[in-house]
């Protein structure tokens, strides 16, 4: 039996079923929240409302990681650095889907910029991945560094009562740092100062946005 051969069109309809499940069904998890079992205890109404923003500020994140791996994907020359990079995206799931439920006991709903934060990071992946594999996935390693430099500044800031979110956000930034050290091991490229400034400007406007909606 031959492989198959997937037209441009059939690789269109994949993404676009890809997005659907990121942005609109539930998301199953490979591991058990960090979280654990249990309820809140402890939180008052404004620190309730500062882990609902907190942690949608991280959902967002992680619906853009989850494009972002799937147009480089899309774009990789090397079929092992494509699978790499499909393999991060299914680990990331943990992350979202943790995220999710934790917006769910907060009684929070995720952000409204959601499909445009999909939309423009799978256009960011796509780009990156025809800028050649190294490129790709320096730009991977760039990523995973700002956001785990993100995630520590969000351990800071939630409410010390809010162990669940603390504890999610904790195993996500011990994630982070190993998937940008895995791309920096495939032979990840440094990217040039301004890329990275830009990267970081881009993340600015995101967190600000899904903080308030």
């Amino acid at each position: 039996m031959t492989d198959r051969t997937f037209s441009p069109l059939d690789r269109l309809l994949g993404e676009i079923d890809r997005s659907i499940r990121v942005l609109a069904a539930p998301t199953r998890p490979g591991r058990a929240s960090p979280a654990g079992a249990g309820v809140d205890a402890g939180l008052s109404p404004v620190e309730r409302a500062e882990s609902a923003r907190l942690m949608r500020v991280n959902h967002s994140g992680e619906i853009a990681a989850q494009a972002l791996y799937q147009g480089q994907a899309l774009t990789a020359r090397d079929p092992a650095v494509s699978l790499a990079m499909r393999q991060a995206a299914a680990e990331e799931i943990d992350h979202l889907a943790w995220c999710a439920a934790r917006l769910d006991e907060l009684h929070a709903r995720p952000s409204l910029f959601n499909p445009l934060w999909y939309a423009g990071s799978f256009a960011i992946g796509a780009v990156a991945g025809a800028f050649g594999d190294r490129t790709s996935l320096g730009f991977i390693a760039e990523t995973e560094k700002q956001v785990e430099a993100h995630l520590r500044g969000h351990l800071d800031r939630l409410p010390t009562a809010d162990l669940r979110s603390r504890a999610i956000v904790d195993q996500m930034t011990h994630d982070e740092a190993a998937h940008g050290a895995h791309a920096e091991s495939l032979g990840a490229n440094q990217l040039p100062f301004l890329i990275r400034w830009a990267m970081r400007l881009t993340s600015r406007v995101m967190t600000r946005s899904s903080y308030w909606l």
